[in-house]
């Protein structure tokens, strides 16, 4: 018995070894917004002639998370990038399909409401911003479907032009980030009258994170450029993305002030910008070793991660340095995420 264990251990070691090495270099997918730092990292590993360049894709944060569980082999990611944490229910996809990750923390980036600089500057407070775009708000008492048209609608010293915002789809982190810190903590569970209706319909403020469907919101796709493209063309429009296509294009967007506070990386990395969140890639287990440059993948980024590094030249807000140094160690100890880790 013990002999058959052992056998069909290394048969399927074999296996994957064999499958694996069809492809000479990392594949990568998910979050639009971890794309271009990924992107750099896997450019200057390319450079080293013992590694391909790895193909980084993007496709949003869902897309990363359940490309890496997917499976084993190596028609299946090695990594994958999310500007979301991964929830227990998608760890429980993993688990189910054998796969083993581990969680590395790379960054932070902060959520900024941008629009040409031909355009007025969005002066505007989380509240007013959750409620100018989630798909219900409370009005006498009541959650109704939002009937706000204009800005000055929701605010009467807000600009008196049409609420029209490009943003991402529900396959985004940035969307889900988005829609949890200002939908439903901005302003469900701060604007009273939005709590009271809550409470008197019986529903929890994770109802808030709908995102209208009545052409206030725009879906733009997974390609942040194409919003940044569309707020030149649209000078009335605003855009939802991360900092970093802010700090690429500042000659032409600006960031709208949200609860007092401009988008700047030094309010993001001061942790004063209320819009920001952390950004992650997940990497599997079973691929280290045999798609080769993983390692080395991983190892790239603690290069080019601080404050001077080439990652915040790109808008990357960094960690300091105690996180970096442990998920530095991460990176060579490998922990295996649990469910405890995420809760």
């Amino acid at each position: 018995m013990k002999k058959m264990i052992i056998l069909t251990s290394v048969i399927s070691s074999l296996v994957l070894t064999t499958v694996a090495q069809a492809r000479d270099s990392i594949s990568i997918a998910g979050s639009s917004t971890v794309l271009p730092f990924a992107r750099i990292i896997a450019e200057q590993l390319g450079k080293n002639p013992n590694f391909k360049t790895p193909v980084v894709e993007s496709g949003g944060s869902s897309v990363g998370k359940k490309g890496v569980c997917d499976g084993v082999g190596t028609k299946f990611i090695d990594i994958g990038n999310a500007s979301s944490r991964m929830k227990v229910k998608e760890l429980e996809y993993c688990e189910k399909n054998g796969v083993k990750l581990t969680e590395i923390k790379v960054g932070y980036d902060g959520i900024v409401v941008a629009n040409s600089k031909k355009g007025k500057v969005l002066n505007i407070s989380k509240s007013d911003l959750g409620k100018a775009l989630t798909a219900k708000v409370a009005i006498k008492g009541k959650l109704v479907d939002n009937p706000y048209k204009k800005w000055s609608d929701v605010n009467p010293s807000l600009p008196n032009v049409e609420i029209r915002v490009y943003g991402p789809p529900t396959t985004s982190g940035t969307r889900a980030s988005f829609a949890e810190m200002v939908n439903e903590k901005g302003y469900c569970k701060k604007d009273a009258d939005a709590k009271a209706a809550l409470k008197a319909a019986g529903m929890k403020a994770k109802k808030c994170r709908a995102m209208r469907t009545d052409g206030a919101f725009i879906e733009a796709g997974e390609q942040d450029n194409l919003i940044v493209q569309k707020l030149n063309e649209d000078t009335l429009a605003y855009g939802i993305f991360g900092f970093s296509y802010l700090d690429q294009n500042s000659d032409t967007l600006q960031g709208a002030v949200i609860s007092k506070t401009a988008p700047t990386f030094e309010n993001i990395a001061g942790n004063n910008y209320s819009v920001s969140r952390a950004l992650y890639y997940y990497v599997k287990h079973q691929h280290i070793g045999v798609v080769p440059g993983v390692k080395e993948y991983m190892a790239e980024w603690t290069k080019h991660w601080s404050n001077d590094g080439a990652l915040s030249d790109a808008g990357m807000i960094p960690m300091p340095k105690s996180e970096r140094d442990k998920f530095k160690l991460a990176m060579t100890n490998l922990p295996v995420l649990k469910a405890a880790d995420l809760k």
